[in-house]
């Protein structure tokens, strides 16, 4: 059984890059994000996207503490406006703030101005409204090239992917989103997997 516990794996990328923990790497001149950390543990890490809607985030982070199971949560900007107080609650109850654009685009269209504003803005807001710096992010639409992992490394950032979805977000069912994951071909130690917390049957029948 694997135990979820992103916070401490994605974390992992920083303060374990000595024990064996792989971050981003170039491989024939291509700048490539992390999509699963190189553990000999048998963990996974969870995380959630978050920029449209919020009517399940109170419910998720109910379930989360009632398993004691930490999370990422990845918020653009609009979402960190939006619900300001539940940002302050998913850093209270222990889970980790991570980047996801302030306007949700496709990053490698951009310039790296651009770029970087994208980063920067939803950054300053989390800072302003928390006191907290985040350093993971995730491009929207999972959507990068050299210049986004570069740019992101600028700013202090790790690019983080995801090497199992969950396709919560095809609202198939509470049945198929365990079945996608638990039976996904790359689920192994350190599998990053991407939900969203906006998805229409993630607390379904969760209890």
């Amino acid at each position: 059984m694997f135990l979820l516990t992103a916070f401490a794996l994605l974390r992992g990328v920083l303060v374990s890059a000595g024990a064996g923990i792989t971050v981003s790497s170039s491989v024939d001149g291509r700048e490539l994000p992390i999509y699963c950390v190189d553990t000999p543990e048998k963990k996974v890490a969870l995380s959630f996207d978050a920029a449209w809607g919020n009517e399940d985030t109170g419910k998720i982070l109910e379930i989360l503490e009632k398993q004691d199971v930490h999370v990422t949560f990845f918020m653009t900007g609009g979402w960190v406006e939006s619900y300001p107080d539940d940002v302050k609650a998913i850093l209270a109850a222990g889970h980790d703030l991570g980047n996801h654009s302030e306007n949700h685009k496709n990053m490698s269209q951009l310039s790296d101005g651009e770029k970087k504003e994208e980063l920067m803005k939803v950054h300053t807001k989390v800072q302003e409204l928390t006191g907290y710096e985040m350093f993971l992010f995730r491009p929207p639409y999972g959507d990068y090239d050299n210049a986004v992992v570069n740019v992101a490394r600028d700013c202090g950032y790790y690019t983080i992917q995801w090497d199992v979805d969950s396709l919560d977000w095809k609202d198939y069912g509470v049945d198929s989103i365990i079945k996608t994951v638990t039976k996904h071909k790359h689920l192994g130690n350190g599998s990053i997997i991407l939900c969203h917390n906006g998805a229409l049957w993630l607390v379904c029948k969760s209890e």
